[in-house]
């Protein structure tokens, strides 16, 4: 899959579906197949256009907003699927302030040379999103494309997925998410220096930097977890808390990795969160909590060993 996120390269006659998609959920991965067979069958390039900043974020910037994936995530997922491109359009307030003709004429016609289009029945667009798939159908008969509807029942699907997800995941839920998402949840970060705390009680732990505000986090507590380091699967423990045995205040992500002894500072590392241990606790002592730390293990070796099954 290509990405062009310049905005200044056209591509060939293309099939084209329109959304944030994020999460890239079940729901998402069926109009995107949709899509791509479109494309196969037409004989035209399968795009997907997206927009990054998420609008709200620029249309109302007080609104704190949690997404499912950062745009990079977003990218990587998306590139999984068969589409032929992806293009990243810049949603500011210039462009929000685009006419409805003028998008249609300038983004889908001119850089993108949409021959048919696959929307949602309850898409909107154009300023103050006040055109629909009726005048979208309009402006195709003036601009030479077709438009195909998604059904009601699919774009209910893929709501509810998004809106369960996120749910699940504040509820720290991780079955329930991994299942609308059709693969396990993942943090992308950066290892950085942390307090050294965990190697003081046999359990070092590589400390995880999301620098994307935006980024949702799972309720807090313990999680087994996967990651690729040294182009193998390395299980572990995740931590996301405030560490309140040792009166932390700070929110941070931390992984304790089995079976491995690199130096993982400054890697980036995708964490894919498989299960949910228990919630994060403050303990009496180090002692308790090492010995909690212990059957944390013990369980976590366990639903390994059937995972890997």
């Amino acid at each position: 899959m290509k990405s062009n996120s310049s905005n200044t390269e056209p591509v060939k006659a293309s099939v084209i579906t329109i959304g944030t998609f994020d999460g890239v959920h079940i729901g998402h991965q069926k109009i995107i197949k949709k899509l791509v067979k479109a494309g196969q069958k037409k004989h035209l390039k399968s795009v997907v256009l997206t927009f990054f900043p998420h609008p709200r974020m620029v249309l109302q910037p007080d609104f704190e907003i949690k997404l499912l994936h950062t745009i990079n995530e977003r990218e990587s997922i998306l590139s999984n699927f068969g589409l032929d491109e992806l293009v990243i359009k810049t949603f500011s307030k210039e462009f929000a302030n685009l006419s409805a003709h003028d998008y249609v004429k300038q983004i889908l016609v001119t850089e993108l040379n949409a021959k048919h289009i696959i929307i949602g029945y309850d898409h909107h667009f154009g300023k103050n999103r006040t055109a629909n798939i009726d005048d979208l159908k309009a402006f195709g008969k003036e601009f030479d494309f077709t438009v195909e509807e998604i059904s009601a029942q699919d774009i209910k699907d893929v709501a509810v997925s998004s809106t369960k997800i996120r749910q699940a995941l504040l509820e720290g839920n991780i079955k329930t998410a991994n299942s609308y998402l059709g693969y396990p949840y993942f943090l992308t970060g950066k290892v950085i220096k942390g307090k050294g705390i965990g190697k003081t009680i046999d359990f070092p732990t590589a400390n995880i930097n999301i620098e994307e505000s935006y980024k949702l986090i799972p309720k807090n507590g313990v999680y087994i977890v996967k990651s690729i380091i040294e182009n193998k699967p390395v299980f572990g423990m995740m931590n996301i808390g405030t560490n309140p045995t040792f009166n932390e205040k700070k929110q941070s992500i931390e992984v304790n990795f089995f079976d491995i002894d690199t130096n993982l500072y400054d890697e980036i590392l995708k964490i894919e969160i498989l299960h949910r241990l228990r919630d994060e606790h403050k303990f009496e002592s180090i002692k308790l909590l090492q010995a909690q730390l212990k059957v944390d293990k013990t369980n976590a070796f366990e639903f390994i060993r059937t995972y890997n099954e």
